[in-house]
């Protein structure tokens, strides 16, 4: 390999996602001089917009697909080579294309992402959505369809079963309650009326149904139908690239082919069993297939609660594998559990010289109580500018802290059209038995959860404008004993900001 590089940059960057465009601007930025690649497979990067440091931890911004083009203006010292990776050669510190060029470097920082976990590969009928290219594909194919099933219970299952119109739902959640990820049954008991609400208009031409609901019976399936009346509007982006930004919706036409109200139905704590076509359904021998089959549809989804249901497609939306696959093969790297390549403290991983962040890694430091990874947008950005920042000053020997943002954990982001804040261990996670919740909820406006360790808050959900995450967060980092307030910490009479300050 040594004799076929064609040049060697101080820093390579592999992916365009928001990961590694942050991490190219970090580098760049901190050391101007410095000859940095970034390499990857699109003709679009996804760049961080409208940045808003909202407090200590918490941040919003937007994510907008640009053009190459317009991160090369901006660092004179960056070249972009738009090709995937086929291998990594550790040993001799270089990275071959897919089209055959070979690249050294000094300092190598991975940012690949992560593939959507497909229920099964190659099926025609069931589509992952994990980016732009997969949205489009959904919108052409829904446009068409009277019945879909959708799989998964995070953050992609949530906002598609709340935006997509005209057609019918079924959802198979495996947990007891929706958003299982990002909150508990309450939370998810709080959003389902909200579901029945009126929508406020949007500003913009924005769908927003009627739903009635019918009660579930335990261990059934939940069911909400909406009048409908809008107009479908806006066309999707048209070019591949990375995972979807948190609006990926906003602007595609999510519409079936129905003419009819929407109705979604939940099938709580199943998952999928099996999947087969109807020529499959017609040669098997059990004829004791569920009343559902009726009518002839393309796909059938039979799930663990022994229920099956025909539909036009399934949509796959059960989380996310690690990309790793190109860097593995001759290398060294230590994987994780959940297949994602192990970093430390420096977002450093097992190999010399390769640092990874966003997705493709997995943290493996000693992590603070307060602090989990997910693969959310916040930590692929936090990723990207720490590794950035650890790369740099490694080159400049100069010593470099563990960032601030890995003491809590921290994310904004939008459900049903509420502004959903989660601090800390918001669901409990890892804190066994002995941890108390307070809650405090208005039906429609907001709900409010406080999880309590040894007197002290180490976590808070709060879905709807509550104006409390920043009190929240401190409370949170100062570790304050709590105990004296009881339940008058939610008390919506007293003004808890006034206490605290």
């Amino acid at each position: 390999m040594e004799n076929k590089k064609e040049k060697t940059f101080q820093f390579v960057v592999v992916g365009g996602g928001i990961a590694g465009v942050t991490c190219v601007e970090q580098l760049s930025s901190q050391i101007p001089s410095a000859d940095v690649a970034l390499i990857t497979a699109g003709p679009h990067i996804k760049a961080v917009t409208n940045y808003k440091q909202v407090s200590r931890t918490l941040e919003e911004f937007d994510v907008e697909e640009q053009p190459s083009g317009v991160l090369e203006e901006k660092f004179p010292n960056l070249t972009i080579i738009h090709s995937a990776v086929k291998s990594l050669h550790t040993k001799s510190h270089c990275v071959e294309t897919a089209d055959g060029r070979v690249f050294g470097y000094k300092k190598l920082c991975i940012c690949s992402g992560a593939r959507p976990k497909l229920l099964t590969q190659d099926n025609p009928y069931v589509l992952g959505i994990r980016d732009t290219d997969s949205a489009q594909e959904f919108q052409k194919r829904l446009s068409k369809a009277k019945r879909i099933v959708i799989v998964g219970n995070g953050g992609i299952a949530l906002e598609l079963v709340y935006e997509v119109e005209g057609c019918e739902v079924i959802w198979a959640v495996k947990d007891k309650a929706i958003g299982n990820t990002f909150f508990d049954a309450g939370a998810a008991q709080f959003l389902i009326p909200s579901l029945e609400a009126d929508k406020p208009q949007a500003a913009a031409p924005c769908k927003r149904p009627r739903y009635t609901t019918e009660e579930a019976a335990p261990g059934g399936s939940h069911t909400f139908t909406a009048d409908r009346s809008s107009q479908a509007y806006g066309h999707g982006p048209t070019d591949s690239g990375s995972a979807l930004g948190p609006d990926w919706h906003e602007g595609i036409a999510l519409r079936g082919a129905e003419q009819v109200s929407r109705r979604v139905s939940v099938e709580y704590q199943c998952e999928v069993e099996k999947i087969f076509t109807s020529e499959e359904l017609h040669k098997s021998p059990q004829q004791t297939l569920r009343t559902e089959c009726v009518g002839d549809w393309p796909v059938y989804v039979r799930l663990t609660n022994a229920k099956t249901f025909g539909c036009d497609f399934v949509v796959s939306a059960t989380g996310v594998v690690p990309n790793t696959e190109p860097f593995l093969q001759g290398n060294t790297f230590v994987v994780a559990d959940d297949g994602g390549l192990q970093v430390d403290d420096h977002m450093m991983t097992s190999e010399p010289d390769v640092y990874a962040a966003g997705d493709v890694c997995t943290a493996c430091w000693e992590q603070s109580p307060l602090w989990q990874q997910m693969r959310l947008w916040t930590q692929a950005r936090q990723m990207g500018w720490y590794a950035g920042r650890c790369m740099a000053a490694h080159s400049l020997s100069e010593p470099v802290e563990l960032d601030f943002c890995f003491e809590l954990f921290s994310h904004i982001t939008k459900f049903f059209n509420y502004k959903v804040v989660l601090l800390g261990k918001f669901n409990g996670q890892g804190l066994g038995p002995d941890h108390e919740l307070l809650v405090r909820c208005t039906k429609g406006q907001e709900y409010v959860k406080v999880v309590l360790s040894g007197g002290r808050m180490v976590g808070a959900v709060l879905i709807g404008e509550t104006d409390l995450e920043e009190t929240f967060e401190n409370l949170i980092l100062n570790q304050m004993d709590l105990t004296p307030y009881g339940e008058e910490l939610l008390n919506p009479d007293i003004d808890i900001e006034d206490y605290f300050d």
